[in-house]
């Protein structure tokens, strides 16, 4: 179904969300759309969000797949959102996002860095195949040479594999699937309509299989709960069986907004847990850096060890300019 088919939503004058002020409002089912025309579409990337990018584009705001600790939680306050309830089912939609990204891409103070793609929400989320965004942006990141990171847990990025081998081309480019463990008893638990960490390991093999490069992002891992040796060795281990090209590890990030809902979920299910947590996370939304660096350190060694990146060819600016003489 095309956008432009689903039914408008009646405005309501008491307690608007701010985001209604100047979005269309369109209803699926239980999930309410809001769209937008984006106002600058290439933003800067936190240093502490980890991703290992300085800029990224959001098509969308909020995630269906509803993670508890997702750290995009707080975005949606600052619209007058509910960052516990309404993340996974009031998505802001950029309608124009490919059309602005050609713009700003083609701006002279534009140097060419690394974007990565869908940092406020899963940009393969179950909106994209009804707003279709995602096909438009990649090519405005192909035809411009530019480099390009796409974070995701969905298949659907299958669609667009064609798009991403032939940008793979012209700049450097990969597909990061996030998979921070592989217990499917606590994703249930704590990513509840996302895909099992099976589902996203054969997306990966396929990705690499179509010559998408694809690494992964091993994240969140959930202090004493997914950082035991065992649990980290079972996700490096089958990241390598999945021929990933990289791995990337994260320890969980928990900015306002993702903190309270994530710790409520914590003390429920793990309150022996909960003293830990308030000292790891005392100073701010980053573990402690003993901690992150411990962990981080034993999963580069596992890295190595199961061969991850070995495989990977090297990129040059180069393959760029060769194209480019090649068109004139």
């Amino acid at each position: 179904m095309r956008f432009d088919a689903l039914p408008l939503v009646e405005d309501t004058p008491a307690a608007r969300p701010r985001i209604e002020r100047r979005a269309v409002r369109r209803a699926a089912g239980s999930t309410t759309f809001y769209e937008v025309p984006a106002r600058t579409i290439i933003e800067r990337v936190p240093e502490t969000a980890g991703l290992g990018v300085s800029w990224a584009v959001s098509p969308y705001r909020g995630c269906a797949h509803a993670c508890l600790y997702c750290a995009a939680r707080g975005g949606h306050r600052q619209l007058g959102l509910d960052g516990e309830r309404d993340f996974g089912s009031a998505i802001v939609v950029k309608t124009d996002a490919a059309r602005r990204l050609r713009a700003e891409l083609a701006a002279p103070r534009w140097a060419g860095e690394p974007v990565g793609i869908g940092f406020n929400g899963d940009c393969y989320q179950e909106a994209e195949e009804v707003y279709q965004l995602m096909p438009g942006i990649v090519a405005a990141l192909r035809d411009a040479g530019n480099p390009l990171r796409v974070m995701t847990k969905s298949a659907l990025v299958l669609r667009d594999a064609e798009l991403l081998a032939e940008a793979a081309q012209v700049a450097e480019v990969e597909v990061r699937v996030s998979i921070g463990f592989v217990d499917d008893r606590l994703r249930r638990a704590v990513e509840p309509a996302a895909p099992s960490a099976q589902k996203r390991l054969e997306l990966c093999a396929e990705l690499g299989e179509r010559g998408v490069p694809c690494g992964v992002l091993m994240g969140p891992i959930l202090p004493c709960l997914t950082d035991s040796e065992d649990q980290l060795r079972a996700v490096v281990r089958r990241v390598a069986e999945a021929g990933a090209v990289s791995l990337t590890p994260m320890v969980l990030h928990l900015p306002p907004g993702a903190r309270e809902w994530y710790l409520r979920w914590l003390a429920e299910e793990h309150p022996r847990l909960v003293p830990r947590y308030e000292e790891l996370y005392a100073g701010g939304p980053p573990a402690g850096e003993d901690y992150r660096r411990r962990v981080v350190a034993r999963v580069a060694e596992l890295a190595r060890l199961y061969g991850i990146g070995a495989r990977r060819a090297a990129w040059s600016p180069s393959r760029l300019a060769d194209r480019q003489l090649a068109l004139l």
